[in-house]
């Protein structure tokens, strides 16, 4: 189930999108204050590179048809590790054991403290 807050109709989109597409482990991260990149990361599992890709190609088709435009996208070739740069939502889509090696969930989850936020 995925957690985090609904911020957009963009992340409803892609929360959406990621449960039709079967995606696995889909984890919502809240980026206010962390960064000023992105509003929200999504971290979804495929279970293998087939599975990775064609979650991807759905998502991708998915945005350009709801209106959101064409979104950026690396490592569809491989398809270990997708990054799908939707602007006010970040999407990274693993095989699982790829997922653990980085964690990233561990890494944007944590609390930065106010006086190290760059302005």
């Amino acid at each position: 189930m995925p957690t985090g807050k609904p911020s957009s109709k963009l992340h409803g989109c892609v929360l959406e999108c990621l449960e039709d597409a079967k995606a696995e482990n889909i984890i919502s991260i809240d980026l206010t204050g962390k960064t000023q990149i992105s509003d929200a990361m999504v971290v979804a599992s495929g279970r293998s590179h087939r599975h990775v890709g064609a979650i991807a190609d759905q998502l991708l088709r998915k945005l350009k048809d709801d209106g959101f435009g064409t979104a950026r996208i690396e490592g569809l070739s491989n398809s270990d590790w997708v990054l799908i740069d939707a602007g006010d939502v970040i999407v990274h889509i693993f095989r699982p054991e790829v997922r653990e090696f980085y964690n990233l969930e561990k890494l944007w989850s944590a609390n930065v403290p106010s006086e190290r936020l760059a302005v």
